[in-house]
């Protein structure tokens, strides 16, 4: 009997081990050419902590097989690093300028009716006092003009605005919005085509240098209704019904990893063509074991990796909590503190970035 559990055990573990390696190939391989190590990528928190468990019961047992988690676990240390930060940074804001990224789930409008965050996310954002922000799933009700001027008046102290919005009903709008205590010099922004995500970019100077901001949010996983549950895909129906359920989810996962592929491309063409130091802020709704997250950090800094602390964790809501939202600059400029803000006004948490130059 006892041998049949230890093989049992050591298959399990060398299947959970190799699922962890797989996930490992995500940043490497495109989804367009080949999507499974995506799927694994995707899971990679959870896979490790699978395997974190493994090396617990080996080590109870006095057993060496626990290095077979081990060393698959150093293997992808890099990745970890991505996701756990430990040590408390010294926190020197002094010299800084602060940006804020949050992506504001459309303010919560669809999700009670009669009951939204607008007002609460807006008072919280004044307390901040964010030098550059940047806002992700921004919901507009009535003209746009008149919209990003109220918040502009809501964040008080004379911000500049971008904002790009597009349609999605009888006086509605969805979109992303960049607002700065900086002068706006110039905007732009990256068409996606096929997709209702957008990037923009806004050139601004601070002092005598310009910089240029990148403000994304890339393609959301579409299943069945607005955040619908993760579990719910699963679990709610019948044995043929939730087979259904859970091809129809891998379809929209596989489209979500590859839309995201081709995004990404588009904003790292414009950041490479960008003459200014950037910074990469946004929602890319994918993990740092992905192929976007590697796309589009390529050449630049995480500023979460390089002064933050603690787990990542950027997303909060019905799906798997994961990290997906980031700030992202060039070695122009030092990050000095990171913070991933605990508030629930959203699915998401807002992260907080301080910079200085490096000049």
């Amino acid at each position: 009997m006892k041998k049949i559990l230890y093989k049992i055990l050591l298959t399990v573990n060398v299947f959970f081990a190799i699922t962890l390696l797989i996930s490992y190939l995500a940043v490497h391989i495109s989804p367009e050419n080949f999507v499974l190590p995506a799927f694994f990528g995707l899971a990679y928190p959870y896979l490790l902590l699978v395997n974190i468990v493994f090396i617990v019961v080996w080590a109870v047992l006095l057993k060496y097989e626990a290095l077979i988690s081990v060393f698959v676990i150093a293997l992808g240390f890099t990745h970890l690093s991505n996701y756990i930060k430990i040590g408390k940074p010294s926190g020197n804001k002094e010299g800084t300028f602060k940006v804020l990224s949050y992506n504001l789930r459309l303010f919560n409008y669809f999700e009670k009716k009669g009951v939204n965050s607008e007002n609460k996310v807006l008072s919280f954002l004044n307390g901040q006092q964010p030098d550059i922000l940047c806002l992700q799933e921004f919901f507009v009700f009535g003209n746009p003009v008149q919209k990003d001027q109220a918040v502009k008046t809501a964040l008080g102290t004379g911000y500049y605005s971008h904002m790009k919005v597009y349609g999605s009903g009888k006086n509605r709008y969805n979109g992303i919005a960049t607002y700065s205590k900086y002068p706006i010099v110039r905007k732009g922004e990256i068409i996606h085509p096929g997709s209702s995500s957008l990037s923009i970019f806004t050139d601004i100077v601070i002092e005598k240098d310009t910089f240029r901001i990148f403000n994304n949010h890339l393609q959301p996983f579409r299943l069945k209704g607005l955040e619908r549950s993760f579990l719910e895909e699963m679990t709610t129906n019948g044995d043929n019904e939730t087979l259904d359920e859970i091809k129809s989810l891998s379809v929209s996962l596989k489209k979500g990893f590859v839309l995201r592929a081709i995004q990404a491309r588009a904003v790292k063409a414009q950041i490479n063509l960008s003459p200014y130091p950037v910074i990469v802020a946004g929602d890319l709704n994918d993990t740092p074991v992905s192929y976007s997250y590697r796309k589009i950090r390529k050449g630049l800094n995480d500023s979460f990796v390089n002064s933050g602390y603690g787990a990542g964790f950027t997303y909060k809501g019905n799906y798997p909590s994961n990290r997906i939202d980031y700030i992202l600059y060039d070695n122009a400029l030092e990050s000095s503190y990171f913070e991933i803000l605990k508030v629930k006004f959203s699915d998401h948490y807002p992260v907080v970035a301080y910079f200085r130059k490096t000049d």
